[in-house]
């Protein structure tokens, strides 16, 4: 598994919010290591048992906190983020949508600049079985495996997690990078920790029509000695039309499925033209 192991100690920022008590629970039934929550000026509270601070900082005083799960709505998501870096934390997962560009491409710079991870933002955040959740994945659809996923679509990442794990196999873990067209760890830094990762035997990495992220993962899956199975979705949009995410739109002929399709199938990949050829491939690669 990756990114999400024994090792993690978790904050939920916002978790005195709807959003956030409601998937603090789900995150905790399925044994996530959550040692505190913060919201300004909601410090001395619980929420599901876990205590809560004004400040990451005295979370991680208090509880050598080394993540964070972000929950906080667009407008102070950039404040949060900051928080979490300036807090000394590895990895920061923002679950938070419709954060402006110019604010996520701020998150993403300061977090390189100081060796810090950013999931997202808007993902559905990461999973592993075996350690449970940071983020909105529902567990009900995974179970302990080797397959590694790599997304950047939330929904798309449920339907085929569900149709591995019914084929008779199980995930390592699950990453949702995020379905803007800013993100902080993209495909190639999340296929390196698979390469790496003595858990995981494949990898399926699911793309979406719109920018050159999966073209640039490409150049990567090259050197991987492990089998990727990629799946592009939107192979039927129309140019210049949006698909779901923000970053999902082909502009100038650039970033189409087939083009995508193409850089995957010669970078050897095995590239599933419908969901339901996913578990097929992984019977035969695993």
């Amino acid at each position: 598994m990756i990114l999400l192991d024994e090792n993690t100690r978790a904050v939920v920022q916002g978790i005195t919010g709807k959003q956030g008590s409601f998937h603090t629970k789900k995150m905790l039934e399925c044994g996530t290591n959550i040692v505190a929550g913060v919201t300004p000026g909601k410090g001395g509270m619980e929420v599901h048992g876990v205590p809560v601070y004004d400040t990451v900082c005295e979370a991680v005083d208090e509880h050598d906190a080394n993540a964070s799960v972000i929950f906080v709505p667009a407008p102070f998501a950039k404040d949060a983020a900051y928080e979490a870096i300036d807090a000394g934390l590895d990895l920061i997962v923002i679950i938070t949508e419709h954060i402006p560009v110019h604010d996520a491409i701020d998150i993403v710079d300061y977090a390189e600049s100081v060796g810090a991870k950013i999931i997202g933002p808007n993902t559905p955040g990461i999973a592993s079985p075996k350690v449970g959740k940071l983020g909105i994945i529902p567990m009900s659809i995974l179970k302990e495996g080797s397959v590694g996923m790599v997304s950047r679509s939330g929904t798309l990442t449920y339907e085929i997690a569900s149709q591995i794990t019914n084929a008779g196999f199980g995930q390592s873990t699950c990453v949702g990078i995020g379905g803007d067209p800013v993100t902080g760890l993209r495909y190639v830094e999340i296929l390196e920790m698979f390469e790496k990762d003595k858990e995981t035997d494949a990898v399926v990495m699911i793309g979406e029509i719109g920018g050159s992220a999966e073209e640039i993962a490409a150049e990567y899956i090259k050197k991987m000695k492990k089998p990727v199975i990629g799946y592009i979705a939107g192979q039927s949009a129309p140019e210049g039309k949006r698909m779901g995410h923000a970053g999902a739109i082909i502009e100038g002929g650039k970033g189409t499925a087939e083009s995508k399709m193409k850089a995957l199938e010669e970078a050897g990949a095995y590239v599933a033209k419908k969901i339901s050829d996913i578990p097929k491939i992984l019977k035969e690669v695993i």
